[in-house]
């Protein structure tokens, strides 16, 4: 057996920090590798060593495996644990570090490359007797072909990467005619994510579940299953809410399925921690999907129940140790449910945001677990994924372990970047998630409605709009030293009220407020009049009690940008000046970048007629494909950007007119 003494992390953020945080707990030393925009980073201060490893473009950092294993051996790091994405399941990676005398701390290369091909693997599951899903491997088929065996399948048919997961090169399509565009950005974004642009086509379940094992396996022969994960909550084929066990399975349909995910492992002879995908359909019939041959995002929920340190179990099988129990020995207990906080813009179709984060701050309660890769100050940037942390909470039944996590994420303070933090509270308190009623499609059955903003929204706003206002003034006061002689609100007219608006979205609300003796305010929020006693201020927020009801508002501000959370949730406030400058000029018919990334495709081009929803234009950022579309119907003027071009929010990239190209 191998000791272990120090491991190279060759990823980043929270689960960079997730390995390290095991590896402390048994005194083994860490390094950390890292790219310009992640100099500062949590994972970066929390390492023993860390090597920054060039520029932020993943082929040239956490891609680099010849980069990697030189950086290994410089910091005599003796293992090497991959995390998930980036080389997690390169089986080129782990060969390269056996052969540069490093453990790798995952399966062999040999079981990767084996479960790295969706299409190898799924031939070689049918022979071990796992259900597999009808389809075929689109490899050296030309687009007629591949369109005459989806007819044969018959649609709907979902395209996807062969090479890789998370949701990258895969489309569902409805219909025939659809194929050709979706065969072409399914392949460009499958050659980015993964260098290797072969597909699979499958028949598409409309309302299924899906659900995976946990496996481990050791190099003395023992392989078991650790209980089930339920993962159909998601978006854009992403998982965004994962839970153990899964509501929808009995005693028997887990051994059946635990029988089945061993058989899997056992076809490929795997070692370390693993996790078989199925596809279940509402009959209970399961379907092997894939298998992942590394640590997942959503292994937490897995430990919480279990018991299990999986990072732990990871390292001691790398260093030859056998499993410490039989699968008669495994038992779970409670429920635990996670989710994934993004930095993203429900309301803009999931559109990932960037920014600087002015408020990480995490809720304290028993039974919650953060893993998280974030703090005040850090940078979210387009070059990595859009993912801030995971949020795990554990209790003796389902439905408490749901409360618990809304009430948990409800108070999370992340201020300076869109989040989904609310939409993932509505998931949880929605009558069908509580009911266990689950399908992969359930965003779009349940809460395609939920993803605007609602008057219940705007009640928020207009209720921190009042504390920002006051707390503003209290804070200007006091950093003014002549106001200190001049009573609080003082005006040559006494009736007059002191006047604030801010813009929260598209919605402009308009605060007024007039000071009294002893905290005292007389207060009108979009016309409404409301009675305010301002209770304390500092520079942390206000405490008011408004009508009644007493609560702590708590503030950050980088100007004109207020930040405002409170029991009743968090509101974005734009201050909106007195006097306000003049506004850009905007191109007549511009379509814009919704946000920094890079382009990867122009469809049209100068004199194309278009429709209103066409895509112009394809953009690249966070490690997702976005399409740019007309805002109208009419002809394209001009196009003022090329594919590879790095652009940024607002940017003009294509002037679409009413009038034909060149018309008078």
């Amino acid at each position: 057996m191998r000791r272990i003494r120090r491991v190279l992390v060759a990823n980043r953020s929270e689960i960079a920090l997730r390995i390290m945080r095991t590896c402390r707990t048994m005194g083994i030393e860490t390094a950390a590798v890292f790219a310009a925009p992640d100099r500062h980073a949590p994972f970066v201060r929390a390492a023993d060593v860390a090597v920054d490893i060039g520029a932020p473009v993943t082929g040239s950092s956490f891609l680099a495996i010849d980069k990697i294993i030189e950086v290994a051996r410089r910091v005599g790091a003796d293992a090497v644990h991959p995390g998930y994405g980036f080389l997690a399941e390169n089986a080129n990676f782990a060969q390269a570090c056996i052969d540069a005398g490093l453990i790798f701390i995952g399966p062999t290369p040999e079981a990767i490359r084996q479960m790295g091909s969706k299409i190898a693997s799924k031939k070689l599951m049918a022979q071990a007797g796992v259900p597999t899903i009808p389809g075929f491997s689109a490899a050296a088929l030309g687009d007629a072909e591949i369109a005459a065996q989806a007819a044969a399948i018959g649609y709907p048919v979902l395209i996807k990467a062969s090479a890789g997961g998370g949701g990258k090169g895969m489309r569902v399509v409805h219909d025939a005619a659809r194929l050709p565009a979706a065969l072409e950005s399914a392949r460009r974004e499958a050659a980015h994510a993964f260098g290797d642009d072969t597909l699979l086509v499958e028949r598409y379940f409309e309302a299924p579940r899906h659900v995976e094992i946990q496996v481990l396996g050791d190099a003395h022969g023992s392989l078991l299953y650790c209980f089930e994960r339920e993962c159909s909550i998601q978006r854009r084929y992403q998982k965004i809410i994962e839970e153990a066990p899964s509501p929808a399975l009995d005693a028997e349909l887990r051994a059946r399925m635990g029988a089945a995910a061993v058989a899997a492992g056992r076809a490929i002879q795997y070692q370390n921690a693993g996790t078989v995908e199925f596809v279940l359909d509402r009959d209970g019939n399961f379907y092997f999907l894939e298998m992942n041959t590394r640590l997942q995002v959503e292994h937490p929920v897995t430990e919480e129940i279990t018991g299990l340190d999986l990072v732990r179990l990871q390292i001691e099988i790398a260093e030859g140790h056998p499993l410490p129990f039989r699968q008669e020995h495994l038992t779970f207990a409670g429920h635990a449910v996670e989710c994934r906080i993004y930095a993203e813009d429900p309301t803009n179709d999931f559109l990932p945001s960037t920014g600087t984060i002015h408020c990480w701050e995490e809720a304290t309660v028993p039974g919650v677990r953060y893993e998280s890769g974030v703090a005040t100050g850090s940078e979210v940037t387009i070059h990595y994924d859009p993912m801030l942390a995971k949020v795990i909470a554990h209790a003796p039944t389902r439905s408490e372990a749901a409360r618990k996590l809304a009430w948990a994420l409800r108070r999370t303070r992340v201020h300076g970047v869109r989040t989904n933090v609310p939409f993932l509270v509505r998931v949880l308190e929605h009558p069908e998630f509580l009911a266990g009623n689950l399908s992969t499609h359930f965003i779009a059955d349940h809460l395609s409605g939920a993803l605007e903003r609602g008057p219940a929204d705007l009640a928020v706003d207009r209720a921190h709009a009042l504390a920002a206002a006051l707390w503003l003034q209290a804070r200007r006061r006091a950093e003014t030293p002549v106001l200190h002689t001049i009573p609080s609100g003082w005006r040559n007219s006494p009736s007059q009220m002191q006047e604030v608006r801010f813009a929260s979205g598209t919605d402009v609300i308009d605060v007024q407020y007039r000071i009294r003796p002893r905290g005292a305010v007389d207060a009108i929020v979009d016309g409404t009049a409301s009675e305010v006693l301002i209770h304390a201020t500092d520079d942390d927020g206000i405490a008011l009690e408004v009508d009644g009801i007493h609560r702590r508002y708590r503030l950050v501000t980088t100007d004109p940008v207020h930040y405002v959370s409170s029991p009743l949730g968090s509101s974005d406030l734009h201050e909106i000046p007195r006097f306000p400058e003049a506004e850009r000029e905007e191109v007549h018919g511009g379509c814009l970048a919704p946000m920094p990334g890079r382009i990867l495709a122009v469809r049209v081009e100068p004199g194309t007629a278009v429709d209103k929803g066409a895509v112009l234009v394809v953009l690249e950022a966070m490690k997702m494909e976005h399409e740019v579309t007309a805002p109208e119907t009419g002809t394209v003027q001009e196009i003022l950007v090329t594919v590879g071009q790095q652009v940024e929010a607002g940017d003009v990239l294509v002037v679409v007119g009413s009038e034909p190209s060149g018309a008078d």
